[in-house]
């Protein structure tokens, strides 16, 4: 019987472990799974030691920081008492990249599932990430080939949401879930889900989009908003900037958003990623707080040379980006219009985001159990 200890500690990892578990439990049925669980894992069958807590923010972090380390401290006494035959951290590196390297020093295979971000920035984590682990599960393909080169055992599995997204073009049936009807092209503002960013963001959007109504009156605008403050907001800044502005907004659904536009003005994150996979052309925005825009820029923190996941996924950028001062209308509309009066240009790019698409869809749960299970079975696991 295979006996695995499993560690997430957000909503995100909470969901990735519970695809864990049952990708492993449809391979050995009799696998007992016990860790740090939300409730989609103990939903999948793990056994709950100890309850996630999501903390957002480093001075909430501070706040929970006594309890979240006494949490730790008791998981790590838990295993080094009753040895798993596998520990798999999930994501959340913070917290579990300090475990991880107690319990393989006392002899425990240990995994860890989504690579921290040590190819963008701090990478003299990458000493830590070795003395963790002995496997790596990796979401993006560069990152494995990143930390082979430091020597850390790393393997490409897919990323879940490629998994989750289908490859075939549901725009049509997007329009017609949301109830949009023929008229002229559809631009989606994706100023961000979280209220900073789209206090950096919001207006610069809106007044994009009003700039590329001047020119073309055809254009129409749709924003998916997650929460009705997020809603309010926008509204208010809507109000202030361009109430004439023909833009719906919609509660939610940020896919069938996606789907139904044909360009994406978007704020750089895991929105990109999903515009990537939807095949939407995109224009990307960024601004950073004006302190950690000096710091990055005068320590050289980030080492990557695009800031939009997408643009790291293709063979070569195909996202026009824009950072903090280059973030006003005409210059994010005059990219925007640029694309819209290409149609080769967003050919090339669907057609290359379908094959990236491809590339990425690995049923990562799967392939990440079967990698697992063949550590287990190097580590002297008899199943």
């Amino acid at each position: 019987m295979l006996r695995v200890g499993i560690v997430a500690n957000e909503v995100s990892g909470d969901q990735l472990g519970a695809s864990l578990i049952a990708a492993i439990r449809a391979r050995h049925p009799d696998a007992v799974f016990e860790g740090m669980t939300g409730p989609e894992m103990e939903a999948a069958g793990c056994r709950s030691l100890a309850r996630i807590e999501p903390v957002m923010g480093l001075v909430e972090v501070l706040r929970h920081l006594r309890g979240l380390l006494r949490i730790r401290k008791g998981l790590e006494r838990h295993f080094m008492d009753h040895p798993p035959d596998l520990f798999v951290g999930v994501d959340a590196p913070d917290f579990n990249l300090r475990l991880e390297r107690r319990l393989k020093a006392s002899g425990i295979p240990t995994a860890h599932f989504v690579s921290p971000t040590v190819w963008a920035w701090r990478e003299r984590r990458v000493k830590a990430i070795r003395e963790a682990v002995d496997l790596m599960l990796c979401i993006f393909p560069f990152e494995a080939e990143f930390l082979a080169r430091h020597r850390v055992p790393a393997v490409f599995v897919g990323h879940p949401l490629a998994d989750e997204i289908g490859l075939e073009d549901e725009g049509a049936a997007a329009r017609e879930r949301l109830d949009i009807g023929p008229g002229g092209p559809l631009i989606a503002l994706l100023p961000g889900s979280r209220m900073s960013e789209l206090r950096s963001l919001g207006t610069a959007f809106i007044e994009t989009a009003r700039w590329c109504a001047e020119r073309r009156p055809d254009l129409r605008f749709i924003v998916p908003l997650v929460n009705p403050q997020l809603r309010a907001e926008f509204t208010r800044r809507l109000e202030a900037s361009a109430p004439e502005l023909a833009l719906r907004m919609v509660d939610g659904r940020s896919r069938d958003v996606i789907r139904s536009a044909e360009l994406v003005l978007t704020a750089s994150g895991t929105a990109t990623l999903e515009a990537l996979l939807l095949g939407r052309p995109m224009v990307v925005a960024y601004r950073l707080h004006w302190l950690t825009h000096w710091l990055v820029k005068r320590f050289n923190l980030v080492k990557i040379p695009h800031f939009a996941m997408a643009n790291l996924l293709t063979p070569e950028p195909l996202a026009p980006e824009f950072l903090q001062e280059q973030c006003r209308p005409e210059v994010l509309g005059g990219a925007l219009l640029a694309l819209l009066d290409d149609a080769p240009r967003r050919e090339l790019i669907r057609a290359t985001y379908r094959q990236t698409h491809r590339t990425m869809r690995q049923d990562a749960a799967d392939n990440a159990a079967g990698r697992l299970l063949d550590l287990c079975a190097r580590r002297g696991w008899r199943g």
